[in-house]
């Protein structure tokens, strides 16, 4: 069965990465959720997928800027209301920045699978990755977790420091070079150059021979982000593991 992950949460319906975004996403049957980390001025792995702090908190400074405390001031709920009023919710204001452990916090009494995306690139990932991986441990999640990046240095870092956390490779095209299927087949090869137990490829490289390629290297392919409800057959027949979408409930409803 095709897995059903929430996009930041239920991020159509809540304000992304935030724990109403993640308990919407958990009332509306998500399979579990993927969300962003990156560290604070204090090196702690906060929730939060834009480096700056513009568009969701209304502050022209980066996330890596501010300390945790300065960071859990600021609210970042309104945007989604003022972007989405038919959705908007007067709790909605009252949104923190999550940390990571408030987020293994949040599920260490619920079902669900976590994709962890590290925001990073190069030597800038060497304190997330230690952080992301202590506080998996600290929290007996890592048999719930599979951590993401684009940056496949970082993932094959990840697995020397410990081989027993699962990952995923992450692939977007790239808007000036349209990845032809040759291309394709190349980053199945990065993937698992990288020593990655997934790939989490964008939906516009998606192909049956890319899919199948995949199984037989076992590389799981989990595909971000899909919100028609036709991804829901089509993942059947393709044999997808996961999709991530912004609205977990319209695609359950198709399963």
């Amino acid at each position: 069965m095709t897995l059903i992950i929430g996009h930041r949460g239920a991020s159509a319906l809540a304000p992304e990465n935030t724990l109403a975004a993640f308990e919407r996403a958990m009332l509306d049957q998500a399979d579990g959720i993927e969300f962003d980390v990156q560290l604070s001025r204090d090196e702690v792995p906060v929730v939060i997928h834009d480096a700056r702090l513009v568009r969701t908190a209304n502050l022209a400074r980066e996330v890596s800027d501010l300390t945790l405390e300065e960071l859990q001031q600021l609210e970042v709920g309104s945007w989604f209301n003022r972007k989405f009023p038919r959705r908007a919710r007067a709790a909605f204001k009252e949104e923190r920045l999550p940390t990571l452990q408030d987020v293994f916090d949040f599920y260490a009494s619920r079902k669900g699978q976590l994709y962890l995306e590290m925001k990073c690139a190069g030597s800038a990932c060497e304190a997330l990755i230690s952080k992301c991986l202590e506080l998996i441990h600290e929290n007996s999640f890592a048999k719930r977790t599979v951590v993401e990046c684009f940056d496949l240095s970082a993932l094959s870092r990840l697995k020397k420091l410990d081989s027993g956390v699962r990952t995923a490779a992450l692939f977007e095209p790239r808007l000036k070079q349209p990845a032809s299927l040759l291309k394709r087949m190349a980053m199945l090869n990065l993937a698992l150059d990288s020593g990655a137990d997934e790939v989490a490829l964008h939906h516009t490289l998606i192909t049956r021979r890319i899919v199948d390629r995949a199984r037989q290297l076992s590389l799981p392919c989990v595909v971000w982000t899909v919100d028609h409800p036709r991804w829901v057959q089509r993942a059947k027949d393709l044999g997808l593991k996961a999709l991530i979408t912004n609205n977990p409930a319209k695609m359950k409803s198709k399963t």
